[in-house]
């Protein structure tokens, strides 16, 4: 069977996707015979097997295992295909293969990962022997061997254990790696896996002190005395000599690479051990602050003799994600000295340090900030690597210079720290040192450095309540135009850059230097031969706009948008629609230029401009934003000058837009048509009434068109938008409308958008819009215009209704039925009771839309949809229709009894269960959910006092314990920003007139006899919100 297994595999590796699938499914068919997953672990032992082969059969056993192994794997499929005995033989030969001392790191640590994902499930019931088998093998082994049981150890830590297995063997495990990584006869790079074992313990940790708060307290205080002089000794020592290029294996206890992924490591595990439990640390803060200090001020040397003088290759990790280049341990040293700025013991001390009784003369020179200036300028250099790649592709520099990149360097790290650093007066020592490196021999990196470091304090400063001297700020320029003018196009970029800084924050006294500055920038644009500088300075004349008076900023509008236009056509255009943050700068510039004054865009070419760069960036989320959100300046300051000027725009604009809808249209490029579609739903929203004589005949045919050929949801709904706001300013214009190609009348063209739109051939988001247009045009048609097509469309509405899924689309097709209640609330009861749908969830249109409207209303979202809502609910109500008593819906969710954890496969088996209950019991339900809640989340102090009485009191003697959202922190910004499209779009809004109409309907409902009834019907948190309504200083 090995042989047919090893050619099965070897298929799988072959480029024809016929014979890889062919091949794969074959391998399926073999997951129920013993000996497959037995041959699998054979070849993946034998070394005369070539690589690829031996990692595709770890591979295939990998897949085997999650789908067979056991049920409490997520990605079990229902059949364990192998007995109790053949189980036993793949855990031994499978443990055998990671810990045999094999070369080929990569087949070990693929051994290591599947060894892990049995681990979790038979871990200690089914293979009582593993851990105590590991921990016995680290002391005998050699290095090789000792490599691969260490890697099933981090696996095991990292993926295998939950925490009742780890705390069982955790004290064993942390002393057994401990031995590991004390020991200076083993291999350096052995010794950091072993750091990094521990440092994963700490997740672990994490969850199990939330349980066990004393033992685990007591143990990890134990474990960190015996680790944090380890650690400290290791940050001390020196690091060996710089080797020559190719001899930087792990040749020795000695080696180079060893020893930087061992200070990593170390460094690694400080952290996450500040992060998780950072009293543990309280008596070494000092001593490590100095440590980690000490060792920075040593290692820049070595960094810019590798990188920034040489062009050494950076960021790498072995086979074992062990990083072990210089600059790795850098950015960790650099982000470790923040988080220890940010304790109360450091702040202290560097406070104390800077007592005016400590310094020389009153001055700050020589103290600990003139050392981090050293320190952040020496790795803020620009680094050979970032020089290349910034020359080759200017859009790299500036995703740098926006921090908008996925490439953390010490550079980045550096920015992070100055925000740490800026409670002191750092500009003082940083002028001292820029004087130093711009009067001496220093090169124009380090002066390009210094200025960048600059650049991010003013940043800070700015806004805050901090003054900058004046004195301070006019040094600065001297040094500033001395960059200006020089020849490193770096050293020049940075000059415009931080001159625009400088000069635009007000308590500099420099703002009446802006124009000089500005008209300096300007002019560079056009004559500086290098993109780099070109760029910054069209960057820098953001600054210069918004600081501006508008008065004085319409003198640089021409100016501004000639230099970008110029720059445009300097530049390949084919090359454009991959340079994102090249487009954005410009547009963003484009755009402060234009809100200098909007009404001056007929004059010149600032409109044509925006649209040879929009059409090049339509299919870039951020570019499309910035091209509509200057558009909409344009379009609302023009229409507020009047008709006339609305009506010239519309001139000038339209030829380009529905120019552009052709081209996307011809070439199929929806992101280009969606670009346009989107401009002209600015231009209709903003509109005057009645719009300009033309418009409709112009837009229509071609939107009507878009919407019978496109299934991009995006164009579908800003087409749907594009109409409704037509509709809205100009009804009269589009029913008068004849399309020539149809012959079809203006009402009869929105019929048939509205029936496409409906049926069911379109989905969800495709539709989202349709709502809307729905309404205006039943308002704006009135029944005596559509006569019987009112009722048609309205049934239609309904029956596409009862198949939607998606929130917003079922909030738009219920606001039409809500709009309609808001004044007719029994003839919308009456019609709807009369249709009836068929399917699945049919039923009476009553039934249909009174079981989504309710179920779906406490995911509205937006002040008028909810207000909408809301009234319409109550007219229903107040109504008394028996008819709703008889209809059931869903209710309230019923609890589940079972106390044990769930995996996402059992979940989805075991849907959520909701009680039955009746229509007017559910929309009273409704309407008590949209009545604020007493103590909401806008009330943060009482919110923080709950939680602080809450609160462990021991916690209260841990120093330093983070109590705050650090935006400063990389980590915790990402985190953040994964959050804010959704932050967006789901929120709830309340208004007060919507709570003060809510109010009065329940004190009046209160009173009818019927409400008794449905007050039982109500959960404790109902009945006491509508208990604390009437009483609103009960707590």
């Amino acid at each position: 069977m090995e042989q047919q297994v090893l050619d099965l595999l070897a298929a799988t590796l072959e480029p024809a996707a016929e014979t890889r699938t062919n091949a794969e499914r074959h391998l399926e068919q073999l997951y129920t015979n013993d000996a497959f997953p037995i041959s699998l672990i054979s070849i993946a032992s034998h070394t005369s097997v070539s690589l690829s082969l031996r990692q595709a059969a770890l591979l295939v056993l990998k897949t085997f295992v999650l789908r067979t192994w056991a049920p409490s794997i997520d990605d079990f499929q229902g059949v364990v295909t192998i007995n109790d005995a053949t189980k036993d033989q793949v855990r031994q030969s499978l443990l055998a293969l990671a810990t045999s001392g094999d070369q080929e790191r990569r087949v070990v640590s693929a051994a290591s990962y599947v060894v892990s994902k049995i681990a979790g499930v038979d871990f200690p019931e089914s293979w009582p022997s593993l851990l105590p088998t590991l921990l016995q093998l680290v002391p005998r082994s050699h290095e090789t061997q000792l490599h691969g049981v260490l890697l099933v150890l981090s696996s095991l830590v990292e993926d295998g254990f939950d925490e009742e297995q780890f705390g069982n063997s955790a004290v064993e495990l942390v002393r057994c790696i401990y031995n590991v990584a004390t020991d200076e006869s083993k291999k350096l790079m052995s010794r950091s896996l072993a750091v990094s074992i521990f440092r994963a313990c700490f997740e672990t940790m994490r969850l199990m002190y939330e349980t066990d708060k004393a033992s685990i307290k007591q143990f990890m205080q134990e474990a960190s005395d015996a680790w944090t002089p380890f650690f400290i000794n290791v940050l001390k020592l020196p690091l060996p000599q710089i080797p020559a290029a190719g001899q930087e294996d792990d040749s020795g206890s000695g080696s180079w690479r060893g020893a930087i992924a061992l200070k990593t490591q170390v460094v690694k595990a400080l952290d996450k051990i500040h992060q998780t439990f950072p009293h543990l640390l309280n008596q070494h803060l000092l001593t490590l602050f100095s440590t980690v200090w000490e060792s920075l001020q040593a290692h820049v040397g070595p960094y810019v003799t590798l990188y920034v003088s040489d062009n050494q290759q950076g960021r790498l990790e072995d086979a074992d994600r062990l990083p072990y280049t210089l600059d790795f341990l850098v950015i960790e040293e650099l982000d470790y000295i923040q988080t220890l700025v940010g304790s109360v013991t450091v702040k202290r001390e560097l406070d104390a340090q800077l007592a005016p009784e400590k310094l020389s003369n009153g001055s700050s020179e020589g103290t600990w900030i003139t050392q981090i200036m050293s320190i952040l300028v020496g790795y803020s250099q620009i680094t050979q690597e970032d020089e290349g790649l910034w020359n080759f592709d200017v859009n790299v520099f500036l995703s740098e210079e926006t921090s908008e990149t996925a490439n953390y360097s010490p550079r980045n790290a550096c920015t992070y720290l100055v925000q740490k650093l800026c409670k002191w007066p750092l500009l003082d020592s940083l002028l001292v040192h820029t004087k130093t490196i711009y009067e001496g021999s220093s090169s124009v990196q380090t002066k390009e450095a210094a200025l960048f470091i600059l650049k991010q304090v003013l940043h800070e400063l700015d806004g805050s309540s901090i003054e900058i001297n004046p004195d301070l700020a006019r040094a600065y320029l001297n040094f500033i135009g001395l960059a200006m003018h020089n020849d490193d196009e770096f050293l020049r970029a940075r000059g415009y850059i931080v001159a625009a800084r400088l000069t635009t924050i007000s308590s500099t006294g420099l703002v009446d230097a802006v124009p000089e500055y500005a008209q300096k920038t300007l002019t560079t644009i056009d004559q500086d031969p290098s993109d780099v500088v070109k760029v910054s300075c069209i960057r820098a004349m953001q600054e210069y706009l918004k600081t501006l008076p508008s008065s004085r900023a319409r003198e640089f509008q021409v100016q501004t948008v000639a230099a970008i236009s110029n720059f445009l056509s300097a530049q390949d255009l084919s090359e454009l629609k991959e340079s994102e943050d090249l487009l954005d700068t410009l547009v963003e510039t484009l755009r402060d230029a234009i809100m200098a004054d909007p009404t001056l865009c007929l004059e010149h070419p600032a409109l044509d401009v925006l649209f040879t760069m929009a059409s090049y960036g339509a299919s870039s989320f951020q570019t499309t934003m910035l091209v509509n959100e200057a558009f909409e300046s344009i379009t609302s300051s023009m229409a507020a000058k009047g008709n006339d000027a609305y009506t010239q725009l519309c001139a000038k604009v339209l030829p380009t837009l529905t120019g552009a809808l052709d081209v996307g249209d011809m070439t199929s490029e929806n992101a280009l048509s969606d670009m346009a579609v989107s401009l002209l739903s600015s231009l209709a929203e903003h509109g005057p009434s009645p719009l300009p004589q033309t418009f409709v005949a112009t837009i229509m045919p071609k939107l009507y068109r878009l919407l019978f050929s496109s299934n991009d949801f995006s164009l579908n709904q800003s087409a749907t938008v594009t109409i409704r706001h037509i509709l809205s300013h100009d009804a009269d214009q589009v029913f008068s409308w004849i399309d020539p190609a149809t012959g079809k009348g203006g009402l009869e063209i929105v019929l048939l958008i509205i029936d496409r739109l409906l049926g069911p051939e379109v989905d969800d988001a495709s539709a989202a819009e349709v709502g809307g247009l729905t309404v205006e045009l039943v308002e704006k048609a009135g029944a005596d215009r559509l006569g019987p097509y009112l009722m048609q469309l309205l049934r239609v509405v309904a029956v596409r209704l009862s198949t939607a899924e998606h929130a917003s689309f079922i909030q738009n097709l219920v606001l039409v039925f809500a709009r309609l209640s808001l004044t007719n609330a029994k003839e919308v009861l009456d019609f709807l009771a009369q249709v009836h749908i068929e399917g699945g969830a049919g039923g009476t249109g009553l039934e249909v839309v009174l079981r989504k409207w309710l179920e779906n209303s406490v995911h509205f979202s937006g002040y008028d949809a909810i207000r909408q809502n809301v009234i319409a609910l109550t007219n229903i109500y107040k109504l008394h229709d028996e008819r709703l008593a008889n209809i059931q819906v869903q209710g309230d969710l019923l609890p589940d009894n079972t106390a044990r954890i769930k995996t996402r496969s059992q979940s989805k088996q075991t849907p959520l269960r909701y009680s039955v209950i009746s229509v007017p019991l559910k929309l009273t339900k409704v309407l008590i959910s949209e009545l604020a809640n007493p103590i909401s989340p806008s009330t943060p102090g009482l919110v923080h006092n709950h939680l602080r009485a809450d609160s462990d009191d021991e916690d209260d003697e841990w120093e330093d314990e983070p109590g705050f959202v650090d935006l400063g922190n990389p980590t915790t910004t990402a985190q953040l920003m994964s959050y804010a499209d959704e932050s967006k779009w789901n929120v709830r809004q309340w208004d007060d007139e919507t709570q003060q109409y809510l109010v009065n309907f329940f004190k009046q409902a209160s009173t009818e006899p019927d409400f008794e009834t449905l007050y039982q019907g109500l959960t404790d948190e109902e009945r006491e919100k509508l208990h604390r309504m009437e009483n609103p200083t009960v707590q």
